[in-house]
């Protein structure tokens, strides 16, 4: 771009995006910083047991008129016993985390599907490469990463794959989690100021018409809006 005869470099951003409340705050911050002409929209489908939010994903992504890609990876988790899985025979817990994880000793809980963040990431670098982005933004959350949940949204992981993909993209490419230190009641506030179309959003592990409200998920997500004194759009009614 030039402006009065000076080149100006702008910046173009790859969003991780699976259509919830996190992913669509990071989507918002990026639009808001860079346009919605430099931001690409990067959706997973991995094999979940419903496409709720890959609907979810290419509505706000319409909404936002970003560029909006789906990326298959089911394959890849052929096998995996992850609850969140259509071919797992688990069924979806519906209690919060703390209880989740009481169970499992510390280990993560049965909707952690194998690395994902990791991969995605990874994904989502060779995409942004050869898109022209030199920022990847992803939601993680220190609500998710408590307890070893969900260990692949932790700071300690964040910092390992952000230095990964930096050095890897020859210095090109830095992975921006702006959420890490943050719990998902500070999400929603930021997303309130941002005007995002929670309405639009889906969160939940089952794919009902409604969310279940008894997922951890759900059960987060209504929590981080009561704590900014409003409700959930989704559970109004």
């Amino acid at each position: 771009m030039i402006i009065d005869g000076e080149v100006i470099t702008v910046k173009k951003a790859l969003v991780l995006f699976s259509g919830g409340v996190d992913s669509t705050t990071c989507l918002a911050m990026a639009v808001d910083r860079y346009g919605s002409e430099n931001v690409i929209a990067l959706s997973v489908s991995y094999g979940q047991k419903h496409t709720k939010e890959l609907k979810a994903s290419k509505d706000i992504a319409a909404y936002y008129k970003v560029e909006h890609r789906i990326l298959d990876l089911a394959s890849i988790f052929e096998g995996s016993d992850c609850s969140l899985l259509k071919d797992s025979g688990r069924d979806i817990p519906k209690e919060d985390y703390s209880a989740q994880l009481q169970k499992t000793n510390g280990a993560p809980v049965s909707t952690y599907v194998p690395f994902r963040n990791g991969l995605f990431i990874s994904a989502a670098a060779s995409i942004a490469l050869s898109r022209g982005c030199s920022e990847i933004y992803y939601g993680a959350h220190s609500d998710d990463a408590a307890g070893n949940a969900y260990p692949d949204c932790s700071q300690a992981f964040n910092d390992a794959i952000g230095s990964a993909v930096f050095i890897g993209s020859g210095e090109q490419l830095t992975v921006i989690a702006p959420f890490v230190g943050m719990n998902k009641a500070d999400i929603v506030k930021l997303g309130l100021s941002l005007q995002v179309p929670y309405e639009l959003t889906w969160s939940c592990y089952e794919g009902g018409e409604r969310p279940c409200g008894v997922c951890g998920t759900c059960r987060d997500r209504i929590a981080a809006f009561e704590a900014n004194h409003t409700v959930d759009p989704l559970m109004k009614g």
